[in-house]
C-alpha cells in the first residue's frame, strides 16, 4: 500500500522501517522538514518528504498520524482534503503532563473520539498500546509463540481490518478491539496498555478496564517513570516499562 506516517518519533521511526520492510510504499514527515529526518528511519525504504507531500491523495491509501495528542488539532487542515476513501490510523495518547490539560478526555470523553473531532474525519486507533522499546524490538513472524498483540479500534469495519493487516505487517498479532466508543479499554492506565499481552491473554484484559481508575494509574505510572529516568521526554527500557505498567494497570 501507499502509506504517508506524519511523526517519526519513539513509534512514527520503527512503523516507517517496519512497513517498509514489508513492502509497503512509505512517506515519511515531521514538523522540521525532510533534511531532518535520520538515515536510519529510512534504511528500509522509506521516503522523506514535506508534511503536505506525504497526505497527497494520489499518491497514499493511508496515513498514520504518529504525534502528540495535542499536536493534533494543527495538522487537520492538511487532512481535511483527503478523500473518504483514506484510511487515517491515530497512534496517540493522552498524557497531560505533556499534552496540557484537555477538559474534554479528563471530564470522561474517550480519546480517539476527541481525535476524529479533532480531524473532522473517522479514524483508527492502533499502535497506540505498546512502549516503543517494545515495538522496536519485539515484533515476531505470524505464529511465533508468544507473540504480542495489539488492539485495533474503529468504527468502520473495513478500515479496522486494513489497520489490523498492517499491523500484522509490523510484526504484532492484531485484535479487534470493536468501535472507537470502546477504544478507552486501550489507553493509557488500562490492562492492555503497554503490558505486552498475548492475543489469548488480551480479551481478558479488554474486558477487565476501569474507566474511572486508568487515568489514576496512568499519572502513578508516568511519576515513577520520570523518577527513574529524571526526566519526561525519555522513554524507559522494556523490561521496565512492561514491569511498571503490568503492576500498577493490571
Amino acid at each position: 500500500m501507499k502509506i504517508g506516517i506524519l511523526g517519526v518519533g519513539h513509534i512514527g521511526k520503527t512503523l516507517a522501517q517496519r512497513l517498509s520492510e514489508a513492502g509497503h510504499g512509505v512517506k515519511v514527515a515531521n514538523s522540521r522538514g525532510p533534511e531532518t529526518i535520520g538515515a536510519d528511519v529510512l534504511a528500509s525504504g522509506g521516503r522523506a518528504v514535506t508534511a503536505a507531500e506525504a497526505v497527497v491523495d494520489v499518491d497514499v491509501d493511508v496515513v498514520i498520524l504518529s504525534i502528540p495528542m495535542n499536536r493534533l488539532p494543527r495538522i487537520a487542515p492538511l487532512i481535511a482534503d483527503l478523500p473518504a476513501g483514506t484510511v487515517v490510523i491515530d497512534t496517540s495518547n493522552y498524557y497531560p503532563a505533556r499534552d496540557d490539560r484537555n477538559e474534554s478526555i479528563d471530564a470522561g470523553q474517550v480519546e480517539s473520539l476527541w481525535v476524529a473531532e479533532q480531524l473532522g474525519r473517522p479514524a483508527v486507533k492502533a499502535w497506540n498500546s505498546i512502549g516503543s522499546d517494545s515495538f522496536a524490538n519485539k515484533g515476531k513472524p505470524a505464529g511465533s509463540p508468544d507473540r504480542i498483540a495489539l488492539p485495533v479500534a474503529a468504527d468502520g469495519d473495513s478500515d479496522r481490518q486494513l489497520a489490523m493487516t498492517l499491523v500484522e505487517d509490523t510484526g504484532f498479532d492484531a485484535f479487534d478491539a470493536g468501535t472507537l466508543a470502546e477504544s478507552w479499554r486501550q489507553q493509557p492506565g488500562t490492562p492492555c496498555y503497554c503490558t505486552d499481552l498475548t492475543r489469548e491473554e488480551m480479551p481478558a484484559a479488554l474486558a477487565a478496564a476501569d474507566a474511572k481508575r486508568s487515568p489514576k494509574r496512568r499519572d502513578l505510572a508516568v511519576a515513577a517513570i520520570q523518577e527513574r529516568v529524571g526526566d519526561a521526554a525519555t522513554n524507559p527500557d522494556a523490561d521496565y516499562s512492561v514491569r511498571l505498567s503490568r503492576a500498577l494497570y493490571m
